[in-house]
């Protein structure tokens, strides 16, 4: 599937893995949370170019999704749907410094982007944004700030469906005829915001209905034990560890001094 369409399903397939019922999900999310957030701030303290000192922390979403038997066909289909702005980004190293070091710069945007939303994607995939968004609550995230961060994500497939219905109507009224898309994109993105508001009038009028207070009630409930503890601190340290020492350059020199 291809378009929208098939960007949205990606998504929704990896919302539905995290109401599977696996050993790792039952770990309060703010153990992972935290491992994530000190994961995105050492990945980006690197200096740009930097390559192989990265590859090490590939430890922590491979972890992730083999603990969690995460399926790679759903992920993937996920992970390449914010991968064409990536490209976007990394591309004009390649002219902007040509040779070794524009590659490398390049190579340093793309590893960056695969650790850091890897990650953030199999958080969602094992936890569930509902989950992580109590997390971030009990963490100190002002709480209006996670209710929008989960209405945003819940509203995200409605307004992409809404698209999708769109989309299928102008092709089956023009036969599936293309060639105009770009003198159609303005009435098309015009009618998409209309609908757009009135659907979100209708789900305001609906939790208002329902009594809604400004707040989720968490789905499954968890206490901040001993695995989060142990979880917690032994991915710190080795997340600490590969930034202070370059794992590569050691196994190099060993391998070296074997020789």
């Amino acid at each position: 599937m291809r378009g929208p369409g098939g960007s949205l399903a990606a998504l929704r397939d990896l919302d539905a893995l995290s109401s599977r019922d696996v050993p790792l999900a039952r770990l309060d999310p703010r153990a992972p949370l935290l491992v994530t957030i000190l994961f995105s701030v050492l990945v980006a303290s690197f200096p740009r170019g930097e390559v192989a000192a990265l590859l090490p922390f590939l430890a922590w979403p491979v972890a992730l999704a083999s603990l969690a038997a995460v399926p790679a066909r759903a992920f993937l289909r996920a992970l390449l749907v914010p991968l064409p702005f990536v490209l976007l980004a990394a591309l004009p190293a390649l002219f902007v410094e040509p040779g070794a070091a524009g590659r490398a710069i390049a190579g340093s945007v793309l590893l960056r982007f695969l650790l850091t939303a890897t990650s953030a994607l199999l958080l969602a995939a094992v936890w569930g944004l509902p989950a992580l968004a109590w997390g971030m609550e009990r963490l100190g995230a002002p709480a209006i700030l996670v209710t929008q961060l989960l209405v945003l994500w819940r509203y995200l497939f409605v307004l992409g469906e809404e698209a999708v219905r769109m989309d299928q109507a102008r092709s089956m009224k023009t036969f599936g005829r293309r060639g105009r898309e770009l003198s159609l994109a303005g009435p098309f993105l015009g009618t998409l915001l209309l609908r757009s508001q009135d659907r979100a009038e209708r789900i305001d009028r609906a939790l208002r209905a329902r009594a809604f207070a400004g707040s989720f009630p968490a789905l499954r409930p968890h206490r901040f034990g001993a695995g989060a503890v142990a979880f917690l601190g032994a991915w710190s340290a080795a997340l600490v560890l590969f930034r202070l020492f370059s794992v590569p350059e050691a196994l190099g020199r060993l391998l070296a001094g074997g020789a």
